[in-house]
Formats: C-alpha cells, structure tokens, sequence
C-alpha cells in the first residue's frame, strides 16, 4: 500500500523558514505530479506549488519568490522550503501525488494524499 507521510511542520515567527518533506512508502506508483496543498478550517485545499515529471513547477501566486518545491529522482521524497514566511501561511499542508496530473492546480487530479502537518507563523 502506497503512503505519504509530511513531516517538518511546526511554529515559526513570521520572517523565518520552515522545510517541510513528505516520504513516499509501500512499492512503485507511477507518478507524473507531486504537489503541495493547503487547508484552513472550513475552506478548501488550495495549490501552494507543484512538480511534473519533466522538472517543470508551479507554483500559487501568494508564495513565488518564497516557496520552494523540490523532489528526489525517484518520487520517493518531496519538498517544500519556505522561507519569509506570513502568519497568512498558516494551515495544514498536505502532500499529494498522482498518476495523470494534468494542470495541478485541482485537488481531484491526485490519486494519493499524506495525513497533513501543521505550519503555524505567528506575527
């Protein structure tokens, strides 16, 4: 059984910098995206940054030029370095892969999603 577990999430001051990484586990999935997603209670996931198989990224307009997304050759590790962070970053982040991504910006698009890490910034 395929799973993907984020971890590095936690409580930063505003202005500061947070890693986060996900660990694809259980055998082979043929992957073509991974991505970030976001969540506030009682609102939807929304994109924060995606990865193709060509290398190719995008990422949400609220986080360039502060967000990172990076991932191992092999699909087995994702990342996300954030950096200048805002207390409007906080939510959980979730990690998310899937077989025939098209645009990536839609949650639908993905077959496999990670249980969630808290990211909280404090002004």
């Amino acid at each position: 059984q395929v799973q993907l577990e984020e971890s590095g999430g936690g409580l930063v001051q505003a202005g500061g910098s947070l890693r986060l990484s996900c660990a694809r586990s259980g055998g082979p999935f043929a992957i073509n995206a991974m991505a970030w997603y976001r969540q506030l209670p009682g609102k939807q996931r929304e994109m924060v940054a995606t990865i193709f198989s060509d290398g190719s990224t995008d990422y949400a307009d609220s986080v360039k030029g502060r967000f990172t997304i990076s991932r191992d050759t092999m699909w087995n590790a994702l990342y996300l370095q954030m950096n200048s962070l805002k207390p409007e970053d906080t939510a959980v982040y979730y990690c998310a892969a899937g077989i025939l991504v098209l645009g990536g910006a839609v949650a639908s698009e993905y077959d496999l999603w990670g249980q969630g890490t808290q990211v909280t910034v404090s002004s």
